[in-house]
């Protein structure tokens, strides 16, 4: 069992961590302006599921893989980055403006926005390096099982950033609401969603392509 000071400094870590931008805030930012806030959950949700796999993954000795081999690493974040930008290909150029000019949205089912969130957790480069790198720093072999304190503190991380998720989705659909009430910004809200995506796409490929070079 972690020590109380272990479990106080792992908290805060965990959470200016989950407060930091990453594919997962952006994803559930995206989902809550484009279908409002109940979208933007179920899209945290399935982040937390996403989370808690890499916590049984990690405690159970799969990120021991990411290390001997990087190569499974890179082709996990190159994944990661396709699903992003084809994602934001989706909002960019696929919902096309109907007779009145405004966007025809494709409004994607929240257990579907679910288990699209469960896919870009896991192949969230942030979350990977975070229970790879990280999380072991704070693991002690004279506090117990190792596995028991890879579970607590993984399971502490998912709920951290559980928490932070939903509150992205909450603020996000407000001003998904927002936008809504001006006709002017209803063309922008989908290019808003997909820029979004799409970046966070473009940045995690560049970074891993031109940072081996």
């Amino acid at each position: 069992m972690p020590s109380m000071d272990i479990l106080l400094s792992f908290s805060l870590a965990a959470l200016l961590l989950s407060l930091s931008p990453g594919p997962s805030n952006l994803y559930i930012m995206a989902r809550s302006i484009s279908q409002g806030h109940n979208a933007g959950l179920a899209a945290a949700g399935g982040m937390a599921v996403g989370s808690f796999v890499y916590v049984l993954a990690t405690a159970f000795g799969l990120a021991a893989i990411f290390i001997y081999f990087p190569l499974a690493f890179m082709l996990l974040k190159l994944a990661g980055a396709a699903y992003l930008l084809y994602l934001g290909w989706l909002y960019l150029f696929r919902h096309k403006p109907d007779e009145k000019g405004k966007p025809r949205v494709t409004v994607m089912s929240i257990p579907r926005i679910f288990m699209q969130s469960i896919f870009v957790e896991l192949t969230n480069p942030k979350t990977a390096l975070f229970f790879i790198a990280f999380l072991p720093q704070f693991i002690k072999q004279d506090s117990g099982s190792v596995i028991l304190q890879f579970a607590i503190l993984g399971g502490m991380y998912a709920l951290i950033a559980f928490m932070c998720d939903v509150c992205v989705a909450m603020l996000a659909g407000k001003l998904g609401l927002w936008l809504n009430r001006y006709p002017a910004f209803e063309v922008w809200q989908n290019r808003l969603s997909g820029g979004l995506l799409f970046s966070l796409g473009s940045y995690i490929a560049i970074d891993e392509l031109v940072g081996r070079n």
